[in-house]
């Protein structure tokens, strides 16, 4: 889809970096998103607008709003917003720390940034558990149904919208588990990456299988990996027409619907979660017409 922002669509980076902005007291900030508008449209940045900016620029996008927070059985899914959300994408660490140094100068001073993550491909697009990540993703035109606005009008079609959490993994309490256990608490042999019927109702597989939801959960997901120091986890990250099929996914991870808490978190835990609308892009830019830009 020509008016979605290509990096959505596009397959996982080798290297990337997430940065996080909070919009300054009293700063305006709607020549620092112009500036930002024209110089996106690109594969190698997906831009999305956190529900606190949408409303400081007293616009409205139907379907936003704050991230869910919930507690269940020891596991709190904590709430993190941001003002602005930037997605870099690339091959190489470097070029990434001089990108994001010139996109946080062409954002300041209405935007600080609040938090940076470098994330990177392992293996072949492993979680760092050493299991395949996203597998059974949407692909083609069904990623196109799954992650992107259609049907809406001008200014919405080709938007999406994306949930996006850090988790924090305990890779030495992993490490620790027999094999067998290790794949029940995903569902899938490490080995062959094939699900076994067999695996308890636990399992990730079965707590978070997008084709088992009515209706159907499915998101574009994008996660990487990423490391600081000793500390590692994975970057979640899933595009949606909306944030419906995330959330449904969610609660069900979280026993919401049947007190059954999905086997990941034996060993891993979020620490951020928020919600962007990704704008479309339009003549190579960003479209922000849907907010009076």
């Amino acid at each position: 889809m020509d008016t979605a922002q290509p990096g959505i669509l596009a397959p996982v980076p080798k290297a990337a970096r997430y940065i996080s902005y909070t919009l300054e007291p009293g700063a305006d900030p709607v020549p620092a998103l112009k500036a930002l508008a024209a110089s996106a449209g690109g594969a190698d940045l997906v831009v999305g607008l956190g529900p606190s900016l949408v409303a400081a620029l007293d616009g409205a996008i139907a379907g936003l709003h704050d991230f869910p927070s919930y507690s269940s059985k020891g596991v709190d899914i904590p709430a993190t917003p941001a003002a602005l959300w930037c997605w870099l994408r690339g091959e190489d660490h470097g070029v990434l720390l001089h990108r994001s140094r010139e996109l946080s100068d062409r954002l300041a001073p209405a935007f600080a940034v609040e938090q940076v993550i470098d994330s990177f491909m392992y293996r072949d697009s492993r979680d760092l558990s050493g299991y395949v990540d996203g597998t059974e993703n949407p692909q083609g035109e069904e990623a196109v149904t799954a992650g992107i606005v259609q049907g809406q009008g001008a200014g919405m079609d080709g938007s999406s919208f994306v949930a996006v959490q850090q988790w924090w993994h305990e890779l030495d309490a992993f490490e620790t588990l027999p094999e067998a256990e290790q794949d029940n608490v995903f569902g899938r042999h490490r080995a062959d990456n094939e699900e076994f019927d067999e695996a308890p109702e636990s399992a990730h597989v079965k707590r978070a299988a997008q084709e088992s939801f009515s209706p159907e959960a499915f998101m574009v997901r994008r996660s990487m990996p990423w490391a600081d120091g000793l500390s590692a986890g994975l970057v979640f990250v899933a595009f949606g027409r909306s944030l419906d099929a995330f959330e449904a996914v969610l609660r069900r991870m979280t026993g919401q619907e049947d007190g059954i808490l999905d086997g990941l978190f034996r060993f891993t835990r979020p620490v951020s979660g928020a919600y962007y609308w990704c704008p479309p892009v339009k003549d190579g830019q960003l479209d922000l017409s849907r907010l009076g830009l």
